[in-house]
């Protein structure tokens, strides 16, 4: 792509076929939707009640955001996951067991006791854990890429980062290097108006979606608060990439409903911001529009939720059953002893359906029955 066609392709996504969603699809992102609200407001719960031994960060608000990017995923490709992107682990087989496990510090957790907060991922999944430096994933995520372009394979690695995560020299290094190789990588950018208490006027002075053509690479905007519209603009630039088109940055424009994390009373922030953007909640849109277009009723969207929160009560208690770990363990793990490949994670969208993994018999996008593995 020339410098002029990237520069061109700046715009809003190409509206979503339909078709590409089947109803269960659409009852799946919704679930997966409403198990990280629920999950998130049961670990800040936790944190309150001072069983949190960290702090508390989450993504209320952002749920449309990571639900519908991993939902556009095969099971070959790779993520780097983020700290407010809950969404994206549960779509790739992460139960909310093992993230409350995780924030508790207990042995149930994907790190098995060694974190207490969102610094993880399951590489047997294919998700890499996050660092706190954000845009550092932006460089892990490149490559992984480039590993799968130097391999000829039909893959694609994503990463997620804030607004703020632009303002950084790890930011300019990562899209500059994906754009002159050409990587099979999409760059999700949650716009959610704030990095920490910066707002975006006085984080940069050319909005990021406008500095991808000097990338090399396209610039979409969506709205990221649109389920749908996220994982239209995602899957499009997943294709693309997997055909060997290069790069995409796809910038989600939405607001951080809570405070950077639990510590952060969000002061800075003015109310009638928060009251616009509360009016345009990512659950509550989508399940107005399931109910107007796609054919659902009150009932079938009020049983999802009640399964979705029964499902996350349960998992609650068996994180809070989990036993503490044996100190020692923080010894192990430090060096790489070992290589092993990063496994293949769960891709409940339809057309992956022949890709997927033995569901035993629920369906691919239920995320609340209990999988077995193939």
């Amino acid at each position: 792509m020339t410098l002029s066609d990237a520069r061109a392709a700046i715009g809003a996504a190409v509206p979503l076929d339909p078709a590409l969603l089947t109803h269960e699809d659409r009852a799946g992102l919704l679930r997966y939707m409403t198990m990280m609200r629920s999950a998130e407001e049961r670990a800040l719960g936790l944190y309150k009640q001072g069983k949190v031994p960290g702090s508390f960060y989450d993504g209320r608000g952002q749920e449309a955001i990571s639900v519908g990017a991993a939902f556009a995923l095969s099971p070959r490709d790779r993520l780097c996951i983020l700290h407010r992107d809950l969404g994206a682990h549960f779509v790739r087989g992460v139960t909310p067991d093992r993230y409350l496990a995780n924030y508790l510090g207990r042995i149930g957790g994907v790190t098995g006791g060694k974190d207490a907060n969102m610094h993880f991922g399951d590489p047997g999944l294919g998700c890499v854990g996050m660092v706190s430096m954000l845009p550092d994933m932006a460089l892990v995520a490149n490559g992984m890429a480039l590993a799968m372009k130097m391999r000829g394979e039909a893959r694609v690695a994503l990463t997620f980062f804030g607004d703020g995560s632009s303002a950084n020299g790890q930011w300019h290094e990562a899209m500059n290097f994906a754009g002159v190789q050409r990587l099979p990588v999409v760059f999700v950018l949650e716009n959610n108006r704030f990095a920490y208490s910066t707002p975006n006027e006085l984080e940069f002075a050319a909005d990021p979606v406008e500095r991808a053509g000097a990338y090399g690479m396209p610039g979409i905007e969506v709205d990221g608060n649109d389920v749908e519209a996220v994982f239209g603009a995602v899957h499009a630039a997943v294709e693309r990439a997997r055909e060997g088109g290069g790069p995409t940055l796809v910038e989600c424009q939405t607001m951080r409903m809570h405070g950077h994390g639990a510590h952060d009373d969000m002061g800075y922030v003015p109310p009638e911001l928060l009251a616009e953007w509360e009016a345009r909640d990512p659950i509550q849109g989508y399940v107005a529009r399931l109910l107007e277009e796609f054919g659902f009723v009150d009932e079938e969207v009020e049983r999802i939720d009640a399964e979705v929160r029964a499902y996350v009560a349960e998992c609650a208690e068996r994180a809070l059953a989990s036993p503490l770990p044996d100190p020692a363990v923080a010894l192990e793990g430090v060096f790489a002893e070992r290589w092993e490949p990063l496994g293949d994670g769960a891709a409940p969208w339809s057309g992956w359906a022949p890709q997927a993994p033995e569901s035993g018999g629920a369906p691919a996008s239920d995320p609340t029955v209990e999988r077995r593995a193939a």
